[in-house]
């Protein structure tokens, strides 16, 4: 592996299982041995929540690493997931977008911070659910991005905006970013609905498409609410298997960032 891997995880609509990815991606990559940290840089702070880290246990938070009074290995927390760290969020990153928009250099504040990350480490970075000054902070420190896609009617219809936000990165602050992958989620093979969007959204975007795709699971909505990611709170799910199987694919596709343009 490289120094290291800084993937943003962002879809500017919200409840399409972006933080239920990178929690249960993390999770798995963790277990599968590659350190990982993940960067809850939602205001809602669900990753936070999700991984059992309570509110007071955050005694630094990615608001911290932005306005650079904590660096990212003081502010990364352990999980009860050996190898997982995450940088937990709290409300106060709400005002973010106001309170940082007059700092110079503002969309390189998170890149400054990760890039002390230690070689080998996978870092995640859960986006928050709109393409604002967090959002960009995340595609200027990343080398890629993952699109979680839930597998409904409008699906496609956001995905235009948020690859015009990638292509704006790409001409102006990081050449370099690409899109990592589109990972469908909540899909459901009872619903014609459910396959009809995957199979449009495999026409449309082709080899960017991850062949896992994750069902809708209850397991998978029960996880969060016992501040779990389902891969520890039932191993034996269909929701912890897809997501074991996506974890593979995606350290496969990491390892090709260097190729693809």
């Amino acid at each position: 592996m490289p120094e290291q891997h800084i993937v943003a995880i962002a879809n500017q609509k919200g409840g399409v299982g972006k933080t239920t990815t990178a929690v249960n991606l993390g999770a798995a990559l963790a277990q599968a041995g590659y350190p990982t940290i993940l960067v809850d840089l939602d205001p809602q702070g669900n990753a936070s929540t999700g991984l059992g880290i309570g509110t007071e246990d955050r005694d630094f938070t990615v608001y911290d690493l932005l306005t650079g009074d904590a660096d990212l290995m003081t502010a990364a927390v352990d999980t009860a997931v050996p190898n997982l760290r995450v940088v937990p969020s709290t409300s106060d990153l709400a005002s973010a977008d106001v309170q940082l928009s007059q700092v110079a250099d503002r969309t390189r504040l998170l890149e400054r911070q990760l890039s002390d990350a230690p070689n080998g480490t996978i870092v995640l970075i859960d986006c928050p659910p709109a393409l604002g000054l967090l959002t960009v902070n995340a595609m200027v420190a990343a080398s890629s991005v993952l699109v979680p896609l839930q597998a409904e009617f409008y699906a496609l219809e956001g995905l235009s905006q948020l690859l015009g936000t990638v292509k704006q990165v790409r001409q102006g602050a990081n050449p370099k970013l690409r899109i990592n992958g589109i990972l469908l989620t909540m899909s459901d093979y009872r619903n014609n609905l459910s396959q009809q969007v995957e199979a449009d959204a495999r026409e449309t975007l082709g080899d960017l498409v991850y062949p896992t795709v994750i069902p809708r699971n209850v397991r998978v909505s029960e996880a969060p609410s016992h501040a779990q990611p389902v891969l520890i709170y039932d191993p034996s799910s269909k929701g912890s298997h897809a997501y074991r199987q996506f974890a593979t694919e995606f350290t496969a596709r990491l390892k090709l960032i260097p190729e693809i343009a």
